[in-house]
């Protein structure tokens, strides 16, 4: 057997497994305006919505105009923690509070510097998380029953709240989780932004985030969380050092009750992401932790990447004969496997065909996240470089 033949063989039949073995991940049909909605519970459970912000002036005004705005029946505050921000980000999401018919509802505290050990972003969630509990139990004499925790760049609708507490009491679920709608305007963020869903849905697939079974994940940008299932699973301390945080988040809550994730038009991202530089360092900043560090897991996905993506064309192009026809086989079904997504974010078809490149892309965002963490720049965020920093 030649090698050309051999890896026209691998490829295919990598394709084929992912398609038929991998929960349906390229179908995304895990979707929170699918199947019948879950009816509102008897009585609506209090609720606080924890907002880690730094330096997020730009699309503080629109994210806490979203928050205060929500429908919500039952008892409900936001809790704001200004993590050391110094373009007036307090101000603006004070200003903004004001012009909506609901300002008491936030509470704006300023955040103290993380602890050794700490991420930035699960510290200020840990004060946030605190301040919020104290007022719910001195306000209404109880803790609240959620928690829910989400990005300052996220805006949401005014039913988003809603139907997270009706999904999560319908089912009994520790976590309901929502993928937000990415900024996907210029031809950047059409290159990358489909992709990158559509990757993460490759990793984790979103039917069997939903099942019981090992696989579990979050979604950063909107996470109802059970209170008490929170505090069985140790606190958000217990991820004090992930930089991946909203998956491990997902895997502790999962041992404490079902989860459910989903992608969804009532969340979406408000920053929009710029050029392929930007998307890339959004990328880098948490690819090789996701990869635990390690150099062997490193140079095995690169290779995974080279067979999986780079090897379809180029046999494709380059190749003869049956070799030939096999990689021209895979490039028509990774295409075909990106147009569900494509879809989602209403893109050309087209850019199916251009998933081999975007593989590449993604390949070189990874290995420069672990060249970043050797250099000492790892999860490089607003100044702060985090990678490793639960092993501080």
């Amino acid at each position: 057997m030649s090698p050309a033949l051999l890896l026209g063989l691998l490829s295919l039949a990598i394709w084929i497994g992912l398609l038929l073995a991998r929960g349906g991940f390229w179908r995304a049909r895990q979707r929170d305006d699918r199947g019948a909605a879950a009816p509102p519970p008897a009585s609506w459970p209090g609720v606080v919505a924890v907002v880690p912000a730094r330096d997020e002036a730009d699309v503080i005004a629109r994210a806490v105009a979203g928050l205060l705005r929500q429908d919500y029946p039952g008892p409900f505050r936001v809790v704001l923690v200004d993590d050391g921000s110094s373009d007036g980000t307090a101000a603006v999401a004070r200003q903004a509070a004001a012009a909506t018919p609901r300002p008491e509802r936030l509470v704006l505290i300023g955040g103290a510097p993380p602890p050794p050990g700490w991420t930035g972003k699960i510290w200020a969630q840990h004060q946030g998380i605190a301040q919020g509990v104290m007022r719910g139990i001195a306000e209404t004499g109880e803790a609240p029953r959620y928690l829910w925790l989400t990005d300052a760049d996220i805006g949401h609708a005014p039913d988003t709240l809603r139907a997270l507490v009706a999904r999560a009491e319908r089912d009994g679920l520790s976590l309901v989780s929502l993928m937000a709608r990415l900024s996907c305007v210029t031809p950047a963020e059409r290159f990358l932004i489909p992709a990158f869903v559509f990757f993460f849905q490759m990793l984790y697939p979103f039917e069997w985030v939903s099942r019981p079974g090992r696989v579990a994940a979050a979604a950063g940008g909107c996470m109802l969380v059970r209170r008490e299932a929170l505090e069985r699973a140790g606190g958000i301390a217990a991820i004090r050092g992930e930089i991946i945080d909203d998956c491990a988040l997902g895997r502790a809550l999962k041992r404490q009750g079902p989860i459910w994730l989903g992608l969804t038009d009532r969340a979406r991202s408000l920053r929009p992401y710029g050029g392929i530089g930007e998307i890339g360092r959004m990328v880098s900043r948490s690819a090789y932790a996701q990869l635990g560090y390690s150099p062997w897991l490193l140079a095995a996905t690169l290779l995974g990447m080279v067979l999986t993506y780079l090897a379809p064309p180029l046999l494709a192009l380059a190749g003869a004969g049956l070799p030939r026809l096999l990689g021209l086989a895979a490039w028509l079904l990774m295409a075909l496997a990106f147009q569900p997504m494509l879809r989602f974010y209403r893109v050309s078809p087209l850019w199916g065909l251009a998933l081999p490149a975007i593989g590449a892309a993604y390949a070189l965002f990874t290995l420069r996240s672990a060249i970043d963490v050797w250099r000492g720049r790892g999860g490089l965020w607003k100044g702060r470089a985090q990678a490793m920093a639960g092993r501080a």
